[in-house]
C-alpha cells in the first residue's frame, strides 16, 4: 500500500500518527468476519439525541419537535 501526501507539508510525528490510525482501521477492517457489516458507533445514533418521543405525524409535528407543548 503506497500513502501520499498530496497537499501540505506534515511533520514526521503527523505523518506518524496518521499512518497509525489508518493501520489500525485497517487491522480492525480485517478483524471482521468477511462481508460482515461493520458495527455501528453509539455516537452515530440518532435515538441519543431525542430527549422525548418523536411526535406522531401530523399538522403540527415539526413545532412538537423543537417546543415544549
Amino acid at each position: 500500500m503506497t500513502i501520499k501526501v498530496v497537499r501540505g507539508n506534515p511533520t514526521p510525528e503527523e505523518l506518524a500518527a496518521a499512518l497509525a490510525v489508518v493501520r489500525a482501521r485497517a487491522v480492525a477492517a480485517s478483524a471482521l468476519p468477511s462481508g460482515a457489516p461493520a458495527p455501528r458507533d453509539s455516537w452515530s445514533d440518532p435515538s441519543r439525541i431525542a430527549a422525548r418521543p418523536v411526535p406522531q405525524p401530523g399538522r403540527s409535528a415539526w413545532a412538537r419537535t423543537y417546543w415544549p407543548s
